[in-house]
Protein backbone atom coordinates (compact mmCIF):
# COMPACT_ATOMS: atom_id res chain seq x y z
CA UNK A 1 0.00 0.00 0.00
CA UNK A 2 2.56 2.22 0.80
CA UNK A 3 4.23 2.04 -2.78
CA UNK A 4 1.16 3.08 -3.97
CA UNK A 5 0.30 7.09 -4.40
CA UNK A 6 -2.26 9.23 -2.87
CA UNK A 7 -3.96 9.37 -5.85
CA UNK A 8 -4.59 5.78 -6.86
CA UNK A 9 -5.14 5.31 -3.18
CA UNK A 10 -7.73 7.66 -2.84
CA UNK A 11 -8.98 7.70 -6.60
CA UNK A 12 -12.98 7.00 -6.09
CA UNK A 13 -13.34 9.87 -3.39
CA UNK A 14 -11.73 12.39 -5.60
CA UNK A 15 -13.39 11.83 -8.41
CA UNK A 16 -16.02 11.65 -6.70
CA UNK A 17 -15.99 14.75 -5.36
CA UNK A 18 -14.89 16.55 -8.23
CA UNK A 19 -17.73 15.29 -10.26
CA UNK A 20 -20.26 16.68 -7.26
CA UNK A 21 -18.27 20.02 -7.25
CA UNK A 22 -18.23 20.05 -11.25
CA UNK A 23 -21.92 19.21 -11.19
CA UNK A 24 -22.77 21.89 -8.76
CA UNK A 25 -21.14 24.39 -10.16
CA UNK A 26 -23.17 23.66 -12.93
CA UNK A 27 -26.31 23.81 -11.02
CA UNK A 28 -25.43 27.67 -9.67
CA UNK A 29 -24.96 29.29 -12.99
CA UNK A 30 -27.96 27.66 -14.60
CA UNK A 31 -29.85 28.42 -10.90
CA UNK A 32 -28.68 31.68 -11.39
CA UNK A 33 -29.86 32.34 -15.26
CA UNK A 34 -33.01 30.68 -14.36
CA UNK A 35 -33.70 32.69 -11.65
CA UNK A 36 -32.40 35.92 -12.93
CA UNK A 37 -34.82 35.60 -15.70
CA UNK A 38 -37.77 34.82 -13.30
CA UNK A 39 -37.06 38.00 -11.94
CA UNK A 40 -36.86 40.06 -14.82
CA UNK A 41 -40.49 38.84 -15.96
CA UNK A 42 -41.39 40.48 -12.86
CA UNK A 43 -39.80 43.99 -13.14
CA UNK A 44 -37.01 43.42 -10.47
CA UNK A 45 -33.56 43.17 -10.82
CA UNK A 46 -31.45 40.15 -11.71
CA UNK A 47 -29.06 39.59 -8.93
CA UNK A 48 -25.42 39.30 -8.90
CA UNK A 49 -24.16 35.46 -8.30
CA UNK A 50 -22.78 35.84 -4.91
CA UNK A 51 -26.06 37.35 -3.60
CA UNK A 52 -27.54 34.49 -5.52
CA UNK A 53 -25.80 32.08 -3.47
CA UNK A 54 -27.31 33.20 -0.07
CA UNK A 55 -30.68 33.05 -1.88
CA UNK A 56 -33.50 30.71 -0.52
CA UNK A 57 -34.45 30.01 -4.37
CA UNK A 58 -30.56 28.36 -4.44
CA UNK A 59 -30.45 26.92 -1.09
CA UNK A 60 -33.68 25.58 -1.12
CA UNK A 61 -32.38 23.38 -4.22
CA UNK A 62 -29.38 22.26 -2.75
CA UNK A 63 -30.35 21.06 0.49
CA UNK A 64 -33.50 19.25 -0.74
CA UNK A 65 -31.14 17.31 -2.51
CA UNK A 66 -28.78 16.33 -0.18
CA UNK A 67 -31.09 16.08 2.46
CA UNK A 68 -32.87 12.76 0.13
CA UNK A 69 -29.49 11.29 0.08
CA UNK A 70 -28.65 11.61 3.53
CA UNK A 71 -32.06 9.54 4.06
CA UNK A 72 -31.59 7.44 1.70
CA UNK A 73 -27.81 6.23 2.85
CA UNK A 74 -29.25 6.22 6.54
CA UNK A 75 -32.02 3.97 6.23
CA UNK A 76 -30.07 1.85 3.24
CA UNK A 77 -27.62 1.24 6.30
CA UNK A 78 -30.06 0.32 8.97
CA UNK A 79 -31.86 -1.83 6.98
CA UNK A 80 -29.50 -4.01 5.14
CA UNK A 81 -28.27 -4.88 9.24
CA UNK A 82 -32.00 -6.75 9.08
CA UNK A 83 -33.79 -7.65 5.79
CA UNK A 84 -32.26 -10.03 3.03
CA UNK A 85 -32.67 -9.75 -0.68
CA UNK A 86 -32.22 -13.47 -2.49
CA UNK A 87 -29.66 -12.94 -5.33
CA UNK A 88 -28.88 -9.61 -4.82
CA UNK A 89 -25.07 -8.13 -4.56
CA UNK A 90 -26.27 -5.87 -1.80
CA UNK A 91 -27.25 -8.15 0.60
CA UNK A 92 -26.26 -10.58 3.20
CA UNK A 93 -26.39 -13.68 3.07
CA UNK A 94 -29.89 -15.76 3.96
CA UNK A 95 -28.34 -18.36 6.42
CA UNK A 96 -25.27 -17.70 7.31
CA UNK A 97 -23.69 -15.03 9.84
CA UNK A 98 -21.16 -12.69 8.18
CA UNK A 99 -18.19 -10.66 9.38
CA UNK A 100 -19.97 -7.81 9.97
CA UNK A 101 -22.07 -9.28 12.37
CA UNK A 102 -18.80 -10.32 15.04
CA UNK A 103 -18.53 -8.44 17.77
CA UNK A 104 -15.27 -6.37 17.78
CA UNK A 105 -12.30 -7.07 19.89
CA UNK A 106 -9.58 -4.80 20.62
CA UNK A 107 -6.79 -5.11 18.66
CA UNK A 108 -3.26 -2.84 17.70
CA UNK A 109 -4.91 -1.58 14.91
CA UNK A 110 -8.43 -1.87 15.50
CA UNK A 111 -9.98 2.19 16.02
CA UNK A 112 -9.58 3.72 19.70
CA UNK A 113 -13.36 3.16 19.97
CA UNK A 114 -12.61 -0.14 20.39
CA UNK A 115 -10.06 -0.55 22.59
CA UNK A 116 -11.79 1.89 24.89
CA UNK A 117 -15.08 -0.33 24.81
CA UNK A 118 -17.90 0.88 26.75
CA UNK A 119 -20.31 3.69 25.81
CA UNK A 120 -17.92 4.83 23.37
CA UNK A 121 -17.97 1.67 21.35
CA UNK A 122 -21.54 1.63 21.53
CA UNK A 123 -21.94 4.83 19.61
CA UNK A 124 -18.55 4.15 17.27
CA UNK A 125 -20.71 0.17 16.44
CA UNK A 126 -23.70 2.70 15.30
CA UNK A 127 -21.74 5.68 13.85
CA UNK A 128 -22.02 5.40 9.94
CA UNK A 129 -25.84 5.25 10.65
CA UNK A 130 -25.34 8.29 12.99
CA UNK A 131 -23.14 9.99 10.91
CA UNK A 132 -26.17 10.35 8.16
CA UNK A 133 -28.70 11.17 10.59
CA UNK A 134 -26.65 13.66 11.44
CA UNK A 135 -26.27 15.05 7.52
CA UNK A 136 -29.84 14.66 7.28
CA UNK A 137 -30.81 16.48 10.09
CA UNK A 138 -28.61 19.62 8.66
CA UNK A 139 -29.74 19.29 5.29
CA UNK A 140 -33.35 19.21 5.97
CA UNK A 141 -33.17 22.10 8.23
CA UNK A 142 -30.89 23.56 5.56
CA UNK A 143 -33.50 22.73 3.17
CA UNK A 144 -36.79 24.33 5.22
CA UNK A 145 -34.68 27.41 5.88
CA UNK A 146 -34.35 28.24 2.15
CA UNK A 147 -37.73 26.64 1.16
CA UNK A 148 -39.17 29.40 3.77
CA UNK A 149 -36.95 32.18 2.87
CA UNK A 150 -38.13 31.56 -0.93
CA UNK A 151 -41.65 31.30 -0.58
CA UNK A 152 -41.37 34.56 1.34
CA UNK A 153 -39.47 36.48 -1.06
CA UNK A 154 -42.22 35.24 -3.63
CA UNK A 155 -44.92 36.56 -1.37
CA UNK A 156 -43.22 39.71 -0.51
CA UNK A 157 -43.04 40.05 -4.50
CA UNK A 158 -46.65 39.14 -5.19
CA UNK A 159 -47.88 41.42 -2.36
CA UNK A 160 -49.07 38.29 -0.51
CA UNK A 161 -48.56 37.72 3.37
CA UNK A 162 -45.53 36.13 4.10
CA UNK A 163 -45.20 32.67 7.11
CA UNK A 164 -43.42 31.99 9.74
CA UNK A 165 -41.73 29.17 10.21
CA UNK A 166 -44.34 27.42 12.37
CA UNK A 167 -46.71 27.68 9.73
CA UNK A 168 -44.60 27.05 6.36
CA UNK A 169 -43.76 23.32 8.70
CA UNK A 170 -47.73 22.94 7.41
CA UNK A 171 -47.12 24.46 3.88
CA UNK A 172 -47.84 21.30 1.01
CA UNK A 173 -44.69 23.07 -1.07
CA UNK A 174 -42.26 22.32 1.60
CA UNK A 175 -43.26 18.79 1.82
CA UNK A 176 -43.86 18.32 -2.01
CA UNK A 177 -40.17 19.33 -2.24
CA UNK A 178 -39.17 16.82 -0.01
CA UNK A 179 -41.04 13.61 -0.92
CA UNK A 180 -40.44 14.22 -5.22
CA UNK A 181 -36.36 13.92 -3.79
CA UNK A 182 -37.30 11.14 -1.33
CA UNK A 183 -39.25 8.66 -3.86
CA UNK A 184 -36.51 8.73 -6.48
CA UNK A 185 -33.58 8.07 -3.57
CA UNK A 186 -35.67 4.44 -2.69
CA UNK A 187 -36.18 4.04 -6.44
CA UNK A 188 -32.81 4.03 -7.00
CA UNK A 189 -31.51 1.85 -3.77
CA UNK A 190 -34.36 -0.70 -4.82
CA UNK A 191 -32.67 -0.80 -8.27
CA UNK A 192 -29.17 -1.70 -7.44
CA UNK A 193 -30.52 -4.40 -4.91
CA UNK A 194 -32.76 -5.95 -7.67
CA UNK A 195 -30.75 -5.43 -10.89
CA UNK A 196 -27.45 -6.98 -9.24
CA UNK A 197 -29.89 -10.50 -8.64
CA UNK A 198 -29.54 -10.48 -12.00
CA UNK A 199 -26.69 -8.03 -13.67
CA UNK A 200 -23.22 -7.80 -13.57
CA UNK A 201 -20.55 -5.42 -14.06
CA UNK A 202 -16.75 -7.12 -14.21
CA UNK A 203 -14.20 -5.56 -11.39
CA UNK A 204 -17.24 -3.47 -9.77
CA UNK A 205 -17.72 -4.32 -5.52
CA UNK A 206 -21.30 -3.53 -5.87
CA UNK A 207 -21.88 -6.58 -8.25
CA UNK A 208 -21.68 -10.42 -7.83
CA UNK A 209 -19.05 -12.13 -9.53
CA UNK A 210 -19.94 -12.55 -13.18
CA UNK A 211 -20.35 -16.15 -13.30
CA UNK A 212 -21.90 -16.42 -9.61
CA UNK A 213 -25.19 -18.12 -9.90
CA UNK A 214 -28.63 -15.25 -9.97
CA UNK A 215 -29.88 -16.99 -6.63
CA UNK A 216 -26.50 -16.71 -4.93
CA UNK A 217 -25.09 -14.17 -3.06
CA UNK A 218 -21.26 -13.23 -2.56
Amino acid sequence: MKRKGFLYRNSLSIVLLALMCLFWFGQMLTGWKVFSEDQAELGLPAPGFWEYLHSGHFIQATFENWESEFLQMMLYVILTVFLRQKGSAESKSLDKAEDVDREPGPHPQAPWPVKKGGRWLWWYKRSLSLAFAVLFIASFLAHFYGSLKDYNQEAVEKGAPTATAFEYIREQRFWFESFQNWQSEFLAVASIVLLSIWFRQMGSPQSKPVDMANEEIP
